[in-house]
């Protein structure tokens, strides 16, 4: 598999994030080292100027690691159509033991490359450059999680045989039958559909009590509540609205509303979803670093820059998530 085209897209990805960190890892190491912003050696200076050139590599390439979330499962969308009894990504990702988990460490390290960046930006709007030492630790400590991404990425692309026997959405994602019930167990849907727009709700009014008055406590409170929303809403999706989107009530999947036959109505519902999280995250984030002086301005800046694109991401999702479903309730089937 490693000559099909979105193989390769993936493995020069890897291979380009891969020779960057490396750099990056030399010059975190001096950094930790020798960084002193106090001195104006030789040294110092060629430190400073070192990083930037550096910070800038670390920032695209972790940028193109978040990119190949989406490559990923494009690719292994397209992968489907070659394995036996794979129907979709589902099926395709299931063909050995190395699919999900490299998804999941993919979703999850979007959000820790994310920070960086976020780190990052904060740090550079001040001359001193106060987060240095902070951001190059963190960057060692990403460096684990990197390599794990892209190893399980291309034990997965090894481990891909046309002649495997996979399992499809259908088999994967059904319901017992006759149960109305869904993937959150014994709950019915219309709890779930309660609790999945009360959480939204409550993060509306999270943002916007925040964006009035900022508190650690309710910043931590609204981060736990983005948290669980991530995985209630995807759970939802797939039990719930995926369904109303295929107007199949026994099909549920999160991949199949990335086809063009659902007018890829999955990208705008999970491209909205995760950066709105990432951002409902990323403001109560800042609560670590936010002791620093030099950078008050610059974190409450973007702690609302943050909190306000999350809620209009949040309205995006739920715009996206519950067309199909207000269009069954109004119309009483497919639009």
């Amino acid at each position: 598999m490693f000559l099909n085209s979105w193989s390769l897209s993936l493995t020069l990805c890897s291979l380009l994030v891969l020779f960057l960190g490396g750099l990056a890892v030399l010059t975190a190491i001096r950094v930790l080292r020798y960084w002193n912003p106090a001195s104006d050696s030789n040294r110092q200076i060629r430190l400073e100027n070192e990083i930037w050139l550096t910070s800038t590599l670390v920032e695209y390439g972790l940028g193109f690691q978040i990119i190949t979330l989406v490559i990923f499962i494009l690719a292994a969308d397209h992968y489907c159509q070659m394995i036996v009894g794979a129907m979709c990504a589902t099926g395709a990702l299931l063909a050995n033991s190395y699919g999900m988990p490299a998804l999941f460490v993919k979703i999850g390290g979007v959000f820790f490359y994310g920070f960086w960046i976020v780190l990052h930006k904060l740090d550079i709007s001040s001359e001193s450059y106060p987060l240095v030492r902070i951001k190059y630790i963190y960057l060692l400590l990403l460096i684990p999680l990197l390599l794990t991404d892209i190893i399980l990425q291309t034990m997965y692309i090894a481990g891909l045989k046309p002649d495997i026997i996979t399992s499809c959405c259908a088999v994967v994602f059904s319901v017992a039958e006759g149960d109305g019930r869904n993937m959150l167990g014994s709950i019915p849907q219309s709890i779930s559909l309660i609790l999945f727009y009360f959480t939204m709700v409550v993060l509306t009014g999270l943002g916007f009590f925040l964006l009035r008055k900022w508190h650690w406590l309710t910043a931590f409170l609204s981060g736990f509540v983005w948290l669980w929303f991530l995985g209630l809403a995807v759970v939802v999706t797939t039990s719930v609205i995926s369904s109303y989107v295929y107007a199949m009530p026994f099909h549920h999947c999160p991949f199949c509303i990335l086809k063009p036959e659902y007018y890829y109505i999955g990208f705008g519902i999970y491209g909205t979803l995760i950066p709105a999280v990432f951002f409902g995250l990323a403001a109560p984030m800042t609560g670590i670093i936010a002791k620093n002086k030099e950078l008050t301005g610059a974190i409450k800046k973007f702690r609302h820059f943050a909190i306000r694109l999350s809620l209009w991401l949040l309205l995006a999702f739920a715009l996206f998530s519950s067309y199909h479903y207000l269009i069954y309730q109004i119309t009483g089937g497919e639009s």
